[in-house]
């Protein structure tokens, strides 16, 4: 059953990385997004991951059916939080949001950042990926065993 609990592990794994690359992408659009609906410009969100200590229900049912063992792992998005960074000004005195001094509040996106977190993301996933590729072909070499 140690088997079933790492393609779980891998699973979040696989889950948080997909959002935070969706996080990532959502800035990257809205890097020179002046007005949102809150008023202002678009604020970067940032995915916060902790290590995941709560059992999920497909967890649960595996510590039932292993008589009470808990193997617990994985990972797990505890919030996307708003990043408090000051927005960037830029002088642009015919742009219709810039304020009486001509200057425009840009949204706190930092593109060089950004692709950085986006890489990191990737490889992350990617690595993921691997280690299921591994846990599938682990099964596959077990069932070869009971032939």
């Amino acid at each position: 059953m140690a088997f079933l609990n790492s393609m779980s592990v891998v699973g979040s794994g696989l889950t948080a990385q997909q959002l935070r690359l969706d996080v990532i992408s959502e800035n990257i659009t809205n890097q020179n997004t002046t007005r949102t609906e809150a008023g202002g410009p678009y604020r970067r969100k940032v995915v916060t991951l902790q290590s995941q200590d709560d059992l999920t229900p497909f967890q649960q049912a595996l510590v039932r059916a292993r008589g009470g063992r808990t193997d617990k792992g994985g990972v797990a998005v505890t919030a996307i939080e708003e990043d408090p960074s000051d927005f960037k000004l830029v002088y642009d005195p015919t742009n219709p949001d810039a304020n009486a001094q001509g200057y425009v509040e840009m949204p706190n996106v930092d593109l060089v950042k950004e692709i950085a977190d986006a890489m990191a993301a990737s490889q992350a996933y990617s690595a993921n990926v691997t280690a299921f590729n591994v846990l599938k072909q682990v099964a596959a070499k077990g069932l070869d065993i009971g032939k």
